[in-house]
This record gives structure tokens, C-alpha cells and sequence, in this order.
């Protein structure tokens, strides 16, 4: 639970500072700095052996690659549009969805609407003028969110220590790589930009991918999705924090009933 707690916090506070390296680089050319840096650190402190794996690992592998740099792509078009806290609260539906569908107990479909019924309140009082497009984004990226927590699960049996997301990470960096290049240019090579790039990347993939692989061998998919209840809390709080973002009465009720909602899944997934 520290394990995911801890990825929870760094991987909020790194999206706010994202947001603000946006008017620099654009979002698609930060999450090219995010997976690029986040892959070389990985690669310099795991250094993956690539040798003796199965071909049922490496297209896990890619396979997470895939979702890493959807997820974040995606991601990073929804909070470039909407608030931090409302972009990750419409995202968690993806995680939340998948504890129900893992679950198979009655009660976790209470747990559910109750989860709906604050996304709904969101929309309806939350995001006064939404922007589609950027609620499209944060629920298309709950979507992948879901698939890395599978796949994650996945790699971190079929690899040793972090070698798998390190590998994985790479992956996504190389499919990133020539979209941010186009989008962002040659801003993607200003000091500035990439010492701000390093730090999102240390903070939004590096610790936290890690913490949630490790957290990941000890817990189980539906176990951790459900536990990731705090995610749209701490996003709303480091929108305010550090991006001024103000949340009215509104807000804090629909984020509310969603982390209410997910800490009655974790219990009724710990009665089980």
C-alpha cells in the first residue's frame, strides 16, 4: 500500500508540472521528453538483459509499450484541455471498471454507479464549458490505464526486478520519439525544457511505474486498481497546489463519491 501511495503522489505533482512545460513544448513533445528520459535512466540503472526470453515475453513487452505511451499520450491531450483533477477523475473510470469486472460480487456494481454517479455530478456542475475532446482523451486514456495494469502485472512475472518496464519503457519512447520531434521541433533541445522534461519524467514515470511494478508482485490487478482510489484527490490537489486550479463544492463532492467509491471496492475485494 506505501508502494502505491507513494507512485500515486509522484505521478500527480509530475503531471502538474507537465501542464506547466506545455506552452514550451506542447504535450505531445513532454511526453516525448518523459519517456525518453524515463527509458534511458531505467536502461542505465537496470540494464535489461535481452537475451533468453521467451516470444511470449517480448510481445508482453510490447504490448505494454503500446499502452504506456497511448495512456500517456492520451493523457497528457485531456489535462492539456481540462483541469488536472476532472481529467484524472474521468480516467480512474478505466481502473474502477476493471475491479468491477474482476470482482464478480453484486456489491461491487453499488460501488460502481456510486463512481458513475460522481462523474456524471462532474460533468454536469464540475466542468462548466467541458471540452470533448479533453473528456474524450482522459476516458480513452482510462482505458489503457486498465490494460497496463494487466499487462504490468504480466511483465513483472515474466521479468526480473524492473527489466521488463525498462524495456517496456524504451519501446514507448521509440514510438513516441517521432511524433514529439514533429510536434515540438527543435524545442525538445532547449536546457530549459529538458532539465523540466527530466523532472516530469523522474516524477510521473520513472518512481512511479517502479513503485506500482513492485507493488504489483504482491497485489493482485483487481486489488491494485481499486487501491488507486486517492488518484483523483491527490491530482485535484496538486492542480490547486501547483497550477492555481480552485475546486468548487461541486467538484470536491464528485471526486468524493468516486474515492468513496473505490475504497468500498478495496473493501469488499479484502472480505473476499
Amino acid at each position: 500500500m506505501a508502494l502505491v501511495i507513494g507512485g500515486i503522489v509522484s505521478l500527480q505533482f509530475g503531471s502538474s508540472v507537465a501542464v506547466l512545460l506545455f506552452p514550451r513544448a506542447g504535450a505531445l513533445g513532454v511526453v516525448t521528453l518523459r519517456l525518453v528520459v524515463a527509458a534511458l535512466v531505467l536502461l542505465l540503472f537496470c540494464r535489461p538483459r535481452v537475451r533468453g526470453y521467451t516470444r511470449g515475453d517480448w510481445a508482453t513487452v510490447l504490448a505494454f509499450g503500446v499502452a504506456l505511451v497511448g495512456m500517456n499520450s492520451l493523457f497528457y491531450q485531456a489535462i492539456d484541455r481540462i483541469p488536472l483533477g476532472a481529467a484524472v477523475t474521468l480516467e480512474f473510470l478505466g481502473p474502477l471498471i476493471l475491479s468491477v469486472a474482476t470482482s464478480r460480487r453484486l456489491l461491487s456494481l453499488v460501488w460502481a454507479a456510486l463512481a458513475l454517479g460522481g462523474v456524471v455530478l462532474l460533468g454536469r456542475e464540475g466542468l462548466d464549458g467541458l471540452n470533448l475532446v479533453g473528456a474524450a482523451c482522459a476516458l480513452a486514456a482510462g482505458g489503457l490505464w486498465a490494460a497496463y495494469i494487466l499487462l504490468s502485472a504480466r511483465t513483472g512475472q515474466r521479468f526480473p526486478q524492473a527489466d521488463g518496464l525498462a524495456l517496456a519503457m524504451t519501446v514507448a519512447a521509440l514510438l513516441s520519439l517521432p511524433l514529439g520531434a514533429l510536434s515540438a521541433g527543435t524545442a525538445l533541445l532547449d536546457p530549459v525544457t529538458l532539465g523540466l522534461g527530466a523532472a516530469v519524467a523522474l516524477m510521473s514515470s520513472v518512481l512511479p511505474y517502479t513503485l506500482e511494478l513492485l507493488a504489483l508482485r504482491k497485489l493482485p490487478a483487481s486489488g491494485f486498481a481499486v487501491m488507486m482510489s486517492l488518484e483523483p484527490a491527490a491530482a485535484a490537489t496538486a492542480g490547486f497546489l501547483v497550477l492555481g486550479q480552485a475546486l468548487g463544492w461541486a467538484e470536491i463532492v464528485a471526486i468524493g463519491l468516486v474515492v468513496v467509491a473505490s475504497v468500498g471496492a478495496v473493501r469488499s475485494a479484502a472480505s473476499r
